[in-house]
């Protein structure tokens, strides 16, 4: 762990006995304003038994769940109840009566009003001992699947500070404009520009577009009445240049205000390399819409990871954590051990991240995605880094791997990179009729992991080795890596 980082967490015990800041003021987007004192009948003192799948600590409370945001298992806590759901109350931890070993003083001074980071108190040991157990009992409840290999999670060289892409809310409270993450289930919003988890250069842009925004008085929208300027704030960071992108979500396309707010925003952080606006009227909940317009700057950011060169996009998606996401890719190159006599299938392919990776070493590698812009980045990528050999179509994955023909088309190795969902039972079945020699699958959700390794076994595949990583410290969120082998020689 850095020294910034221990300075953090050194520093998190101070700051535990000051109160919390108090948001305020009707009728807008705002922080959590305090509550009344509770009844008694609206406390509860209970054992939290274990963690959900999001992170919360669980009880049982009148033959119901009791979800309780940063209670951990084994602790005895008082609980202000709060809403209930299907089958489930939501309380707010108010004391703890007895803690966990586990339980460490948290960085964050948000504890308690985001709850983005449910995992924050507690020690990093504990967190990815938590998240391997996790994957263990996903990949358990298939006996297919029992014996895999399951070693030690990949732990994050920095548990703060990592996060490069962060989606934000602007709100005004009695104290003027603020900008932070929306609480969930809610449309409140926590002013977390100082976040612990935010790479630093995310926190400064955050800082100085809330201090822009008030020196300009510039109005923030207001959901309820649909009136005000400014919604979202979109930040892109690059470690490797150590450079950012901006994109600020608008209610109308006001260029000539939204300019001014940019160059006072690049007077601020000069490593703010380009700056967008996107214009949302929806109230869907989708931050950015298609249509975008360069303001100010490049028109790209530009990153490294490992030996890749990548160009982003303002909507292109990426993931947030560097080091995690070079160590993910050089694990696939390593495991798809490609010769110049073999191509690769990168499917769900994005900007082209693995592909590139994999192209160095093997004859051609193809690229699937659906959408088309990830598929111009893709293109303009593998350009970038002078690789000849990679081509990216854009479609259904379905009709494209069906399209799949001939010799030279035909994959040694397969990388599937879907969404949470994971993949449709049509993919599977046409990934396996192409019979790769080796299929690797990067999943960011054991349980639809399992499902899919599970349904491949059913293909003639089986699962060699699963390998968790810790892509978002501080979440109960897991990353995993598996390989995938032919059962039988074919």
């Amino acid at each position: 762990m850095s020294a910034r980082n221990q300075r953090r967490l050194g520093e998190a015990a101070k700051r535990s006995s000051r109160p919390p800041a108090r948001p305020g003021g009707p009728g807008q987007r705002r922080a959590v304003l305090p509550k009344p004192r509770p009844t008694e009948s609206e406390r509860a003192e209970v054992v939290i038994g274990r963690l959900d799948e999001d992170g919360l600590g669980v009880a049982r409370l009148g033959g119901h769940d009791l979800r309780v945001p940063l209670a951990l298992p084994g602790e005895r806590v008082q609980v202000n109840l709060g809403r209930r759901g299907a089958g489930a109350t939501y309380g707010r931890l108010e004391r703890v009566v007895l803690s966990s070993i586990h339980r460490v003083p948290s960085p964050c001074r948000h504890l308690g009003s985001c709850v983005g980071c449910p995992l924050i108190a507690m020690a990093y040991e504990a967190q990815l001992a938590v998240k391997r157990e996790r994957v263990r009992e996903a990949i358990g409840r298939h006996p297919c699947l029992v014996g895999v290999a399951i070693p030690e999670v990949w732990a994050a060289p920095e548990p703060l500070g990592y996060r490069t892409t962060a989606k934000l809310s602007f709100a005004r409270t009695r104290s003027g404009v603020i900008v932070g993450m929306n609480r969930p289930g809610s449309r409140l919003v926590v002013d977390t520009s100082s976040c612990p988890v935010h790479h630093p250069l995310v926190n400064a842009v955050a800082t100085a577009v809330r201090e822009e925004a008030a020196r300009l008085r510039l109005e923030v929208f207001d959901p309820e009445t649909a009136r005000g300027l400014l919604r979202f704030l979109v930040v892109k960071v690059s470690p490797a240049r150590h450079s950012a992108m901006v994109v600020l979500v608008a209610s109308r396309r006001d260029l000539g205000t939204l300019t001014r707010l940019a160059k006072g925003l690049g007077a601020r952080v000069p490593e703010v390399v380009s700056v967008f606006g996107s214009v949302n009227t929806s109230d869907s909940g989708m931050v950015l819409r298609r249509e975008m317009f360069r303001i100010l700057g490049a028109p790209d950011l530009f990153d490294q990871v490992g030996d890749v060169r990548l160009r982003i996009s303002p909507a292109a998606f990426f993931q947030v954590n560097h080091a995690q996401a070079a160590r993910i890719y050089a694990r696939v190159r390593e495991w798809a051990a490609l010769t110049k006599a073999e191509t690769a299938l990168d499917l769900y392919c994005g900007i082209g991240p693995i592909a590139l990776h994999l192209a160095r070493a093997a004859g051609r590698v193809l690229g699937i995605e659906i959408v088309p812009d990830a598929v111009r980045d893709a293109r303009a990528n593998a350009e970038a880094n002078g690789l000849a050999n990679c081509s990216f179509r854009a479609g259904d994955a379905v009709e494209l791997l069906r399209s799949v023909g001939g010799r030279a088309e035909r994959p040694a190795v397969a990388v599937v990179n879907p969404p949470r969902a994971g993949c449709e039972p049509p993919v599977l079945s046409a990934l396996a009729e192409l019979g790769p020699r080796a299929l690797l699958y990067v999943s960011c959700h054991p349980a639809t992991l399992a499902r899919d390794l599970d349904i491949l076994s059913g293909y003639g595949y089986r699962t060699a080795e699963v390998q968790p990583v810790d892509m978002f410290p501080q979440t109960a969120h897991v990353e995993c890596v598996a390989r995938l082998e032919p059962a039988r020689r074919r």
